[in-house]
């Protein structure tokens, strides 16, 4: 048996060329395809962050401003209770004062009555007197403490409404 060489197949360089040149265009248009998509998500992807970023910022100083509000109502609420329970210590201080002197009258006047139906009219005569006194100067107390606690409220309340509007405005838009 003799063995037959075989021949070797010519390859046509011109073909060649060809398809590496289809090749060499195919990798670079896939590579370039492949670079402006990243492109566009790192361009994309750098928009989102600026954006997120000044709304956090924004969000931020937005919050602090009405933190420094918050603070700010809660220390006028703090001063008008404070001028207001000393107007009120005042009030009750007067009426303690104006008692201690009826008493002290009516005990002065019982001491030179000269009968002791004399003193009976003076003491019915003081608590009388006493009793009234009280309901009214107890009214008008009553009535100071109400007008404090609604006086210190407003501007609690007032802060509290802007702090709502604040926060449901962007939840409407």
């Amino acid at each position: 048996m003799t063995a037959r060489k075989s021949a070797a197949p010519k390859l046509d360089t011109k073909q060649m060329e060809e398809a590496v040149a289809v090749g060499k265009e195919t990798f670079e248009q896939a590579v370039k395809a492949s670079t402006e998509g990243y492109e566009k998500v790192i361009s994309m992807s750098k928009d989102q962050v600026e954006k997120s970023t000044t709304s956090v910022f924004r969000a931020y100083d937005e919050f602090t401003t009405m933190n420094k509000d918050t603070v700010d109502a809660a220390i006028r609420a703090g001063n008008v209770w404070a001028a207001g329970f000393e107007a009120l210590g005042k009030a009750y201080f007067a009426y303690a004062q104006a008692t201690a002197e009826t008493s002290v009258e009516a005990a002065k006047s019982m001491m030179t009555a000269k009968t002791v139906q004399d003193v009976f009219e003076i003491q019915s005569e003081l608590a009388r007197s006493s009793f009234d006194s009280f309901v009214a100067e107890g009214t008008k107390i009553s009535e100071m403490g109400v007008k404090v606690a609604n006086e210190a409220m407003e501007p609690i309340q007032a802060q509290f409404n802007t702090t709502v509007e604040k926060i449901l405005k962007p939840a409407a838009a």
